[in-house]
């Protein structure tokens, strides 16, 4: 009983302190507020974009004959080395692309119900069909993204992924087939259809009325850049829909889905014309297109202004200012892990300086000076022997007679190859201990140069070498714009391109080989083989190099079956739904 007063007085003094106890409120909006809310419902599409895959570097040039890693746990070694699974899969899309779907739909579900301006019904008009056009050019954009991962065969027929066009809810029943490849394709398309008709061509601001679309009229120049104008840069446009369709079309027609598809070579060389005439045809490609990523006297980077774009950039992602890329791959002198080796295979492809291929005659190649008169972007690409990198220009050795720790194999953070990777680094980083210097970087989502090299692919195959449709421009006159700008067969007419103009399977090649060379390390080799329905077994190989000998060496085999040149749909998801059908042979 004595004890009683105290137990009283304790539950008093903790009911009056209820809020010490029971757990706070949540800072969390409800779903239905974003219909009055505006920026919880664009915090919808802002998830998509957050998701955009290339918004960093993956290096999955990794898993194929172009590079290494001195890094033995990376995963597309374990990939490019017989550890690929429907479990293991480090180039999955299904969770990413599946998660930014969903939350795209959800946004353009309930867009027309969200009100983004009270008073004004023609801007708020303007905002629905802006951010409704974003969804769709997005949600485009990862079904090609899923398709690329994840489209294959079961029992010769070509499927792709369950097409979902409304958002799944706990009710929902998950358990859908997936659709067919040419109906996962045409929705692409009707996407990107639904996200050009919304959308300007570019964010700009305008200083006339009469730059305003007709639907629009009426309105007030500042009311229309307040939508469409200037301050939107790098958010999805009309432009960067065209340039989706072209890289749709180009996997669409390859020969590894021709077969599912309906897609043809003409109809990608017209989705890649399409974005090419836009950009002044062959007078507006970027002449220093091959440094877009340069800073320091290049100015490419450090000059842009907000939201501005080099001429050789469609799209990008910001700028961020750190030495992340050349902390990972800087060589070992330099204070970098030196991550990512080029094989011989790659240096191999580069031509002679004359133009033809180092396995010619004609080239001129020397086994004893392999790095005299080659392809100016070998030595812009790749770190070679002697070459200098760095802001201080220090001489980098990777011969094996050398007492430095860049050389082959000497340290774990040594090259594997006789190789560094030198495209993409900012050669003004300073990754010293004592005086790290950070720079300005970021990754670009299209390049204009992809784009010229998907139409002479496509166009090539549609028309020929010298063909060109209805256009003014064909597959031989873009390959012979490209070699001009890297600076090869300046001297002799480009003899090696003129010999072979006029032989579709020669300039297939050269194709294949200006794009391995012009996109090298920015991820595009592991698709292109698949897609291409290529050799994807060669080994990787590198150089030892002593007393001026090169010695060619194996470096890492390459274990793939021939049914992966498509991907396996996740293990997990198999398991969980039985609609659900795997690809042959995973």
């Amino acid at each position: 009983m004595k004890k009683f007063p105290i137990l009283f007085i304790t539950i008093l003094a903790l009911c009056g302190c209820k809020k010490f106890v029971e757990p706070g409120l949540q800072n969390n909006g409800k779903f239905e507020n974003i219909y009055d809310e505006p920026l919880l419902a664009h915090g919808l599409l802002l998830n998509g974009y957050t998701r955009i895959p290339t918004n960093g570097w993956v290096f999955s040039d990794v898993a194929t004959d172009d590079a290494v890693s001195n890094d033995r746990n990376n995963n597309f070694s374990k990939v490019a080395t017989g550890q690929w699974t429907a479990s293991f899969n480090p180039l999955d899309q299904w969770t990413n692309s599946k998660a930014a779907i969903q939350y795209i739909n959800m946004f353009l579900t309930e867009a027309d119900k969200v009100v983004f301006d009270a008073q004004n019904p023609t801007l708020n008009q303007m905002f629905k069909d802006r951010l409704k056009g974003e969804g769709y050019g997005l949600r485009a954009l990862f079904s090609y993204y899923m398709l690329q991962a994840h489209a294959g065969k079961i029992g010769g027929t070509l499927y792709g992924y369950p097409i979902l066009l409304t958002p799944e809810s706990p009710t929902s029943d998950f358990n859908q087939p997936r659709a067919k490849f040419e109906d996962c394709v045409q929705q692409i398309y009707s996407d990107l259809n639904r996200a050009e008709e919304l959308l300007p061509l570019d964010y700009k601001d305008i200083s006339s009325t009469t730059e305003i679309p007709a639907k629009y009229s009426g309105i007030l120049t500042e009311t229309y850049n307040r939508v469409f104008g200037k301050l939107f840069s790098q958010r999805m446009t009309a432009r960067i829909a065209k340039a989706i369709r072209a890289k749709a079309t180009l996997m669409a027609a390859s020969p590894a889905y021709a077969g599912g598809s309906t897609t043809t070579w003409a109809n990608a060389a017209e989705a890649a014309a399409a974005v090419i005439d836009l950009n002044g045809g062959l007078n507006g490609f970027a002449t220093n297109g091959l440094t877009w990523y340069a800073g320091g006297s290049g100015n490419q980077i450090d000059g842009l202004g907000s939201g501005a774009n080099p001429a050789e950039i469609m799209w990008r992602t910001s700028i961020a200012q750190n030495s992340d890329l050349e902390a990972d791959h800087f060589p070992p002198t330099l204070s970098g892990l030196g991550r990512l080796n080029p094989t011989q295979n790659l240096v191999n492809a580069f031509p002679a300086l004359n133009g033809y291929p180092i396995g010619s005659a004609s080239s001129n190649y020397s086994d004893a000076a392999p790095y005299t008169n080659r392809d100016p972007r070998l030595a812009a690409y790749i770190l070679l022997n002697g070459s200098t990198a760095g802001p201080g220009n220090t001489t980098i050795y990777t011969a094996n007679d050398r007492n430095t720790n860049d050389g082959l194999n000497k340290v774990e953070t040594s090259t594997r190859t006789g190789y560094y990777m030198r495209k993409l680094l900012r050669q003004d980083v300073n990754r010293n201990a004592s005086s790290i210097s950070n720079q300005k970087h970021y990754r670009p989502h299209i390049r204009y140069t992809e784009i010229y090299l998907n139409y002479a692919e496509a166009a090539n195959e549609a028309y020929g070498p010298l063909g060109n449709g209805p256009r003014a421009y064909s597959a031989y006159d873009v390959i012979k714009k490209i070699r001009q700008r890297a600076g090869i067969g300046l001297t002799n007419g480009d003899a090696y391109l003129e010999s072979i103009k006029g032989d579709q399977g020669a300039m297939r090649t050269l194709i294949r080989n200006e794009r391995r060379l012009e996109l090298c390390f920015e991820g595009f080799r592991f698709w292109d083989l698949r897609r291409w329905n290529a050799g994807l077994n060669e080994a990787a190989t590198g150089v030892n190099i002593s007393q001026s000998n090169y010695l060619p060496i194996t470096v890492e085999s390459r274990s793939y079956q021939s049914f992966m040149i498509y991907g396996p749909i996740p293990y997990s998801e198999t398991l969980k739904f039985n609609a659900i059908q795997q690809n042959t042979g995973w």
